[in-house]
């Protein structure tokens, strides 16, 4: 993911520091390929005390409110990379999903930096998202006694369940679908049940497949929704969308400064 989102800035013309961070147990170091163009990247681990948020505060000083992190990480390292990023004064994009995402949003917002957290970078996806949550809010009940099946494949290293998944399935509660709990998504993360839902196995590594189906209490009307990824360029491109975004909200200082993408997509910021 680290790379086709620095694709995709690097094809926007934005400039790609020549640091960034990572996680225990990866190399020194990694390149960025785009066109024509090849970056050495260093690469900083937690291995050091302290020499993450040195790395940060010195890319802090050169840059700016410039300087953009963003941030596709494991959740769990989603509330300790929050507090590093706020300790350091430095605006980022997470696209990761889990951890106590209440405390993510309170040391964002205790810190002043400027954010856009959201659990999905696609911007189509978002943009169904918040179609069916404002479906939920105009026709509440309108799938009174359905009964919702949800299931979500995604490639191995995807630890938790889509945060997608989980918001569709909030949206679905609202229009009145049988009680559903996120434990009884089904989650897909092997070559076998991934295949036989269809995926294309030359995207097993990475994909995001999800279907929703609705049957009506006698089993005579049933309804489907669903959007397959494959690859990960769509996320990229959404991210891009909104370090823009952020970079020019804290140039203009504006007062409000944690977004997500459905304000992008209000804003009509999206390329």
């Amino acid at each position: 993911m680290g790379h086709e989102v620095s694709q995709a800035c690097i094809r926007r013309g934005m400039t790609l520091a020549p640091v960034g961070l990572t996680g225990p147990s990866m190399p020194a170091q990694c390149q960025v390929q785009e066109g024509a163009l090849t970056l050495d990247v260093k690469l900083v681990g937690p291995e050091a005390p302290g020499a993450q948020k040195q790395a940060l505060e010195e890319l802090k000083k050169q840059h700016g409110d410039r300087l953009v992190i963003i941030d596709f990480t494991h959740p769990t390292a989603v509330n300790p990379n929050s507090e590093l990023y706020a300790s350091a004064g430095v605006n980022f994009v997470f696209g990761t999903t889990g951890g106590d995402r209440e405390k993510l949003m309170k040391v964002t917002a205790d810190s002043g930096v400027y954010a856009v957290i959201a659990p999905n970078m696609g911007k189509q996806i978002v943009a169904l998202q918040a179609a069916m949550e404002r479906m939920g809010r105009d026709f509440p009940g309108a799938f009174g006694g359905y009964k919702l099946e949800v299931t979500e494949s995604h490639q191995k290293t995807k630890a938790d369940t889509s945060g997608t998944a989980k918001a569709m399935v909030g949206s679905f509660q609202q229009l009145g679908v049988e009680p559903f709990s996120h434990d009884q998504i089904q989650m897909l993360r092997d070559d076998a049940s991934q295949a036989a839902f269809g995926v294309p196995p030359e995207f097993s590594t990475g994909h995001a497949w999800h279907t929703y189906t609705l049957t009506s209490p006698d089993g005579s009307v049933q309804f489907q929704f669903k959007h397959n990824v494959c690859g990960r360029r769509t996320y990229g491109e959404g991210v891009a969308d909104a370090v823009e975004f952020i970079a020019r909200k804290a140039l203009e200082k504006s007062e409000k400064k944690i977004f997500n993408m459905i304000d992008i997509l209000e804003a009509g910021e999206m390329k």
